[in-house]
């Protein structure tokens, strides 16, 4: 009896520390993006990646008996969602990190995507917004304002030490989830996560291997640092991560990881702050704030609906 009560214990908290877990290792990405980017090229780096996660995914799948997407219209749209969400996505943060943009401000700014994909949940799926969420709206809106303002110290320019092109591929990242997300909610619900995972990684491995061949010298410093972050990126976020978030959604638990998410910038400028020194003044960390507070009643409102 009391083992029993022991074990029905330990697994209500390691349920309640699972979406946490998720997060955690989630922020993990944009630190390992910049500590294997000083050794390959963007599209080179997130190529590897995929091929190698693809060479463990593959069989994963297999050996687990899970089934493949059925017709190939689902594949397509599959597909689609993995040029967005994974193609576009990575690929506009690991340029824009590799073009000199902080991973804390690039975790910032992706981390809008809730606020992007309610605005644009209107006219594509027909959903309205209440005026919780336009006050979550314009809260994010405000908040990355003043994060960005507050990099005009005296001497100093809006986009010192990143420049424009940076912001511009992290918001091509930005409007590559946000569309991908509501690309995958309107045409591929039906998806099996493990196997619909693998095709998004072959269409956007296709992506970012064209990338390479025509942008990129394709030269790559195999230094322990960088074997190691990729690894990193492959077993923990490419594969231990859509396991967990499987075993999340088998639980009922998808809901608490969603809400969750807007802890992904400041757990992800509190480690670059430590690894990189990587700092924000008052004003900008305010700003941060003030942009969390805005993806939370987006994204809580979403939630109760759902």
């Amino acid at each position: 009896m009391i083992s029993a009560e022991k074990h029905a214990s330990a697994s209500t908290i390691g349920l309640a520390v699972m979406p946490v877990v998720f997060v955690a290792l989630w922020s993990t990405g944009f630190i390992g993006a910049k500590f294997g980017l000083p050794y390959a090229e963007p599209f080179t780096f997130l190529f590897i990646r995929f091929v190698l996660t693809l060479a463990l995914l593959l069989p994963l799948v297999m050996l687990m008996r899970i089934e493949w997407p059925r017709g190939i219209r689902l594949w397509a749209h599959i597909g689609v969602t993995g040029l967005l969400v994974h193609g576009t996505y990575l690929g506009g943060v690991f340029y824009g990190i590799y073009l000199g943009m902080p991973a804390g401000l690039t975790a910032l700014l992706v981390g809008l995507q809730p606020l992007l994909t309610a605005a644009c949940a209107g006219p594509l799926l027909g959903e309205r917004l209440t005026p919780r969420q336009w006050l979550g709206l314009a809260l994010g809106l405000a908040g990355i304002s003043l994060v960005l303002g507050s990099k005009l110290e005296l001497g100093e320019s809006l986009f010192q030490g990143f420049g424009l092109g940076a912001l511009l591929c992290v918001v091509a990242a930005l409007g590559g989830i946000s569309l991908g997300t509501l690309y995958q909610k309107r045409f591929c619900t039906s998806m099996p996560l493990l196997s619909g995972a693998a095709i998004q990684y072959m269409s956007a491995g296709v992506l970012l291997g064209a990338g390479a061949l025509l942008f990129e010298t394709r030269q790559v410093a195999w230094t322990p640092t960088f074997v190691l972050t990729l690894g990193w990126l492959v077993l923990v976020l490419s594969i231990a991560a859509i396991l967990l978030l499987m075993a999340l959604i088998k639980r009922g638990e998808a809901s608490r990881v969603a809400s969750l998410f807007y802890l992904v910038p400041p757990v992800t400028a509190l480690q670059a702050w430590w690894l990189f020194d990587e700092r924000l003044p008052l004003l900008g960390l305010v700003g941060m704030v003030v942009a969390i507070v805005g993806v939370v009643l987006v994204i809580h409102k979403g939630t109760a609906r759902s």
